[in-house]
């Protein structure tokens, strides 16, 4: 009967201190009273009072604590992240170079480019270690100079991260890692849309051969052989959303050669097919929760779950519009995304692709590439542990990069594929006739001269009739 009596020692404490708190808070209440009526002196006289240990006990109980853990935060994220650096899957920084410099890096200072969001001194600042460029060009450029134009940035990227003492282009796993060494940013090169490739297998090898390590299936705009999430260009139309067996010939070359396949702008079903065919993890590199906030550019909790099984990666896009679908955002709107898809497949599927400089809008606390200390900060806040912080800063993209190349290392058996799409397929005037191109080409001239023909045979005729009379 004696135990149901005994008090414990932390209960005990606690009695202590609310006593000990209430007569502080009776006695603050005093000296505001007290302060209304004398006025400074008054105040300053019955503060003058107190003992010491009523001043330690709010410096101890209302002050320090929100200093510390405002500083402890915050040093925490930023200690967290010298340690393991970003790795960001998305920025856009050549499309703004293009669009204000019409590719002049001569015309640009790397270290602060004041109409970018991106540039050295912030990609330090937020402590990004690897970002991966896109190479994009427009879906107008489809059936036309897509090609040409996806070389010209992927020229800009290379010439970019040559020039800069900061920068480095990487093209594998050990050379990313040892960019971290040597204290350089690397770069990697994306490729944003399938559009760029002109459905041959021939121009996917030679952009590889020139860096690119990454490709999204699609844009906005469908290819003859994928599907885009949007509507905005209603080009190559078919009834089945899914992969044509080119793209699925598509991805089995991406995987030969140990290029990631990027499933963000596809549609759904093209992003599912995509990962049952795939022998290799794939990734959205810039995409976020469809439950969250429901657009069609977002991944629905199903599909989450297809890439957990493929041991993928959805890299976290930070544009307001798929944040908050179009409302103004935050920190913690982003946060908000990160916890469900948390939820839904865990920490190790989940990385950081910003998408700056290929947007209009941020979330509040987020306008560049500096800030991303600040949602890391938003995220511990959360109890997020260190460690799965550290897989979504970093060993997330290291792992599927790592498998990637594995896959294709294991795929040297392979010959590099022959297929081809058919032509009826493309429906693209500016091609040539594949089949037999130089009679095409006499009998494209003989249109041309066959009539002309006609025509000087009648002044001829007519001439020598008018000479007879």
């Amino acid at each position: 009967m004696m135990q149901m009596f005994r008090i414990d020692s932390n209960a005990a404490h606690a009695c202590r201190h609310h006593i000990v708190s209430s007569t502080a808070l009776e006695t603050l209440h005093s000296v505001h009273a007290a302060s209304q009526q004398g006025g400074k002196q008054t105040d300053l006289k019955m503060l003058s009072g107190w003992p010491v240990n009523m001043w330690l006990w709010i410096l101890l109980t209302f002050i320090m604590p929100l200093l510390t853990s405002a500083y402890s935060e915050k040093e925490r994220a930023q200690e967290l992240m010298d340690r393991f650096p970003l790795i960001d899957g998305h920025n856009d920084l050549p499309l703004k170079i293009r669009v204000y410099y019409n590719n002049r890096l001569s015309q640009i200072d790397l270290q602060k480019i004041s109409k970018a969001a991106t540039d050295i001194y912030r990609l330090r600042a937020g402590s990004v270690q690897t970002q991966m460029f896109a190479a994009y060009v427009p879906c107008g450029a489809q059936e036309k100079d897509a090609v040409m134009l996806t070389l010209e940035q992927i020229d800009l990227v290379r010439r970019m991260c040559n020039k800069a003492q900061d920068l480095e282009l990487v093209t594998t796993y050990d050379d990313l890692t040892n960019s971290m060494m040597k204290q350089k940013i690397a770069c990697l090169i994306s490729i944003e849309g399938g559009h760029s490739i002109d459905s041959s297998l021939a121009v996917l090898r030679m952009f590889y051969e020139l860096g690119v390590r990454s490709m999204s299936l699609t844009h906005n705009c469908n290819t003859p052989w994928a599907e885009t999430s949007t509507d905005l260009y209603g080009v190559f139309q078919r009834e089945n959303n899914s992969l044509t067996p080119f793209g699925k010939s598509v991805v089995e070359e991406m995987n030969r050669l140990g290029m990631i396949v990027d499933l963000s702008h596809s549609s759904w079903e093209t992003a599912s097919a995509a990962l049952k065919h795939s022998r290799a993890p794939v990734i959205f590199s810039h995409s976020s929760s469809h439950s969250i906030c429901d657009n069609k550019r977002n991944v629905p909790d199903w599909l989450l779950r297809e890439l957990e099984q493929k041991n993928g990666l959805i890299m976290v896009n930070l544009y307001s519009k798929f944040i908050s679908c179009g409302k103004d955002a935050n920190i913690s709107d982003v946060a908000d995304h990160f916890d469900h898809i948390k939820k839904i497949i865990g920490a190790k599927s989940i990385g950081i692709g910003g998408d700056f400089d290929g947007a209009d809008s941020f979330p509040q606390g987020l306008q560049d590439v500096s800030k991303y200390p600040a949602l890391i900060q938003e995220l511990l806040k959360r109890n997020w542990s260190e460690q799965d912080l550290a897989d979504v800063l970093r060993r997330n993209f290291l792992r599927v990069f790592k498998e990637v190349e594995n896959v294709r290392d294991n795929s040297k058996h392979l010959i590099p594929s022959e297929d081809q799409i058919p032509s009826e397929k493309v429906k693209n005037l500016c091609r040539l006739d594949r089949q037999n191109p130089i009679l095409q080409r006499s009998i494209s001239g003989a249109k041309f001269i066959l009539p002309n023909l006609y025509l000087m045979s009648s002044l001829l005729l007519f001439s020598s009739i008018f000479m007879n009379k």
